[in-house]
């Protein structure tokens, strides 16, 4: 996979643009490259597409692409949502949730994958390779195709470097599984910069749960500990839509999906 990753982004520019971001989409093949005098932007050319439910992909994108890039693409996706179920029935029992809630919300869910090549700059200090954010995802898997480091978690208001392992994974704690958990994840907030000297590489998987499924802190959960809910209920296509509404700023959206006091109290 990580081989054909690079030689997706060696592709000259006019078979890259076969796949290009059109207007009003956001799937498919785009450059953000940009210059501003008031503030960091973000500076990357990325390849965004849904990979599951299989009638959301779009037609364009995955099935056009060179046949050893695509059957890679294919067997990796299909090795990660094993991989994704692993990880979700072993954090649903580390936190009090049935194993049958996690299968029934997350598999066969909402799934997309993004690949991401950071440009040396030059300047580095002026750009940013990713707004800082967390992912609206129940988790992400990352995989870190060269040896170039730029990926940062925010702890305690710090930003850290994270150390990759050789022929390992990254994965993310998304806002959902911080909302399913009812708070007792925290989802990650990350950033990626970008090298003055060198290239990063990198391609992220997306997990989410189906489109149909409510978003909100599991119910079994809720019955096991008796807790009652710190955060909102909203369906998953709704939910991204109101997060993909508005800019990446933080964990904003994630506060916004969480229940104040007077949500619960009416005035007197």
């Amino acid at each position: 996979m990580k081989e054909e990753v690079v030689k997706f982004f060696n592709m000259p520019v006019e078979e890259k643009m076969k796949y290009k971001l059109m207007p009003g989409e956001y799937q498919g093949y785009g450059q953000t490259i940009l210059h501003s005098q008031d503030q960091k932007v973000d500076w990357a050319d990325r390849f965004f597409m849904i990979t599951n439910p299989v009638h959301r992909r779009k037609s364009s994108l995955l099935q056009e692409f060179p046949t050893t890039l695509r059957e890679t693409m294919e067997k990796y996706l299909q090795e990660l949502q094993k991989l994704a179920m692993t990880l979700f029935g072993l954090i649903g029992q580390a936190v009090d949730i049935d194993n049958q809630e996690m299968i029934d919300v997350f598999d066969d869910g909402m799934q997309s994958v993004r690949m991401t090549y950071y440009p040396p700059c030059p300047q580095p200090d002026r750009v940013i390779g990713l707004t800082p954010h967390s992912d609206a995802a129940g988790i992400t898997i990352l995989l870190q195709v060269n040896d170039v480091e730029g990926l940062q978690v925010k702890k305690h208001g710090v930003w850290i470097p994270v150390n990759f392992l050789q022929d390992a994974f990254v994965v993310n704690v998304g806002d959902i599984l911080e909302i399913m958990s009812n708070g007792v994840y925290n989802s990650i907030e990350h950033r990626a910069t970008v090298n003055a000297m060198k290239e990063r590489i990198s391609l992220a998987m997306f997990f989410n749960p189906k489109l149909e499924a409510d978003v909100g802190p599991a119910k079994s959960l809720l019955t096991n500990t008796g807790d009652p809910p710190l955060y909102k209920t909203l369906v998953m296509e709704q939910y991204l839509k109101d997060f993909f509404s508005r800019k990446l700023n933080g964990k904003t959206f994630l506060e916004r999906m969480k229940i104040k006091n007077n949500d619960e109290v009416s005035e007197a």
